[in-house]
């Protein structure tokens, strides 16, 4: 199985570099057979292309997930088919409901998505990450590990689950 770990965000907007982070963090760790992690940045663009042409099984994006939880919980969303149709277009703007919404319009979307999100603290222009958010990094990237060993297991699913 083919899975896409695709880590998106801004790294020059503090917490919106979250995805980024896990994505770097990933790269140092052994990663199952199949796995492909890549750092999509702002570039969401690119990522709906990958999504609907890239030849994965699977996917699982990294980005902030704002819930109103305290900073640094993660969650897992499976984005719903509103999240594939409907959005509006703005390159400037890819979060990844546009940019799921985006791959839906460039081909049929057929392939399983999920949303590792973590709750930031702020979003102001900034390279760091805040405290609760970089501590969130590694256990995002052990998240997404425990993720990518499930998907070998169909009927083992989480969604929509706080951590």
């Amino acid at each position: 199985m083919k899975t896409l770990v695709a880590g998106v965000g801004n790294v020059f907007l503090g917490d919106d570099g979250f995805g980024v982070a896990v994505a770097r963090e990933l790269a140092g760790r052994d990663l199952p057979d199949g796995a492909v992690v890549a750092d999509f940045g702002i570039r969401g663009v690119h990522l709906a292309y990958e999504l609907t042409g890239g030849g994965y099984d699977a996917a699982i994006l990294v980005d902030l997930a704002p819930r109103g939880d305290p900073p640094g919980t993660l969650y897992v969303l499976r984005p719903t088919e509103g999240d594939l149709t409907g959005a509006l277009f703005d390159a400037h703007d890819m979060n990844p409901e546009a940019v799921l919404a985006l791959a839906g319009t460039l081909g049929e979307m057929t392939i399983p998505v999920l949303l590792v999100g973590c709750e930031p603290a702020t979003t102001a222009p900034g390279m760091d990450l805040s405290p609760p958010v970089a501590g969130a990094v590694p256990r995002a990237a052990g998240l997404v590990l425990e993720l990518l060993r499930q998907s070998e297991q169909p009927e083992v699913s989480r969604c929509d689950d706080t951590w």
